[in-house]
């Protein structure tokens, strides 16, 4: 199992996955083979291990929130979180690690603070009319596409990070 790396050896950057719902995990995989970094993608289990070098399957204990309590413990400053959990989001924005959602938002210290409140907003909304139906729009081809490049620029920039 990956934990933190020795002190004496320099940091590489790694693409954390919170991998149970996530759609973007073979285009966070390519990302991660062309710039030969680790991608840690963490489950309660149920999604088939990859054959992938570059990909290592982390299988987390059933529970709330176990997945992400184990990203966020690991997670900081040179690496990038892929998630659409918003407070796993902002518990690791705040240990200076990039976060990316699957549509290729970045979530900054800059702009969680909103998409917090939005979230909570939204949840309130739906709890005081239980009718309410709906969703989020379904994930598109763009969705993936712009997820790709905003993961590519976000890894490029964690490799910065840490020179």
């Amino acid at each position: 199992m990956t934990d933190t790396p020795d002190s004496s050896e320099p940091k590489t950057p790694k693409i954390y996955i919170d991998a149970d719902a996530c759609p973007v995990k073979d285009e966070a995989e390519k990302v991660a083979t062309r710039h030969k970094i680790q991608c840690l993608l963490v489950c309660n289990g149920g999604l088939r291990p990859s054959q992938n070098p570059y990909a290592e399957m982390i299988f987390v204990p059933d529970g709330p929130d176990v997945a992400d309590m184990w990203i966020a413990d690991r997670a900081g400053v040179g690496d990038v979180v892929v998630t659409g959990d918003i407070p796993l989001a902002a518990k690791v924005v705040e240990s200076g690690a990039r976060v990316i959602k699957h549509n290729g938002e970045p979530l900054t210290k800059a702009n969680i603070g909103n998409v917090l409140a939005t979230r909570d907003l939204m949840a309130d909304l739906r709890a005081a009319d239980p009718f309410r139906q709906g969703g989020g729009k379904p994930f598109a081809k763009a969705d993936r596409s712009r997820f790709l490049d905003s993961l590519e620029r976000a890894v490029q920039a964690a490799k910065r990070d840490i020179v």
